[in-house]
């Protein structure tokens, strides 16, 4: 039998979606970002069976940080850890950019 998870959202996720939805709508459209925002919590529902078949976040891994684990979704990167029966999704962010960088932007800002 496959273990189920609940899939949750930190407040920052939904505020990084928010701020990736937005984007999308200015620079595509409202359409293209209805279906972004789609594409990205169809794939975190499914976070509820098997999160272990997502990869450990490769930076965090390289430093022997194992505990934080990424789903793909085009260039986004959904990162999360799995905590007892929950799938935690801690942040939303796009792939293009570093995320060394993204995680010392946020902790300035407080964010972390």
């Amino acid at each position: 039998m496959t273990d189920r998870f609940t899939v949750r959202w930190a407040q920052v996720a939904v505020e990084d979606l928010l701020s990736i939805i937005g984007y999308v709508v200015d620079r595509d459209g409202v359409d293209a970002a209805e279906r972004l925002y789609g594409r990205i919590t169809e794939a975190a529902q499914k976070l509820g069976t098997m999160p272990r078949r997502c990869r450990v976040v490769p930076e965090l891994g390289a430093e022997g940080i194992t505990g934080y684990r990424e789903l793909l979704v085009g260039p986004y990167r959904l990162m999360f850890a799995i905590r007892d029966g929950d799938v935690v999704v801690l942040t939303a962010v796009d792939g293009r950019r570093d995320l060394g960088e993204l995680l010392i932007e946020r902790a300035l800002r407080g964010g972390v």
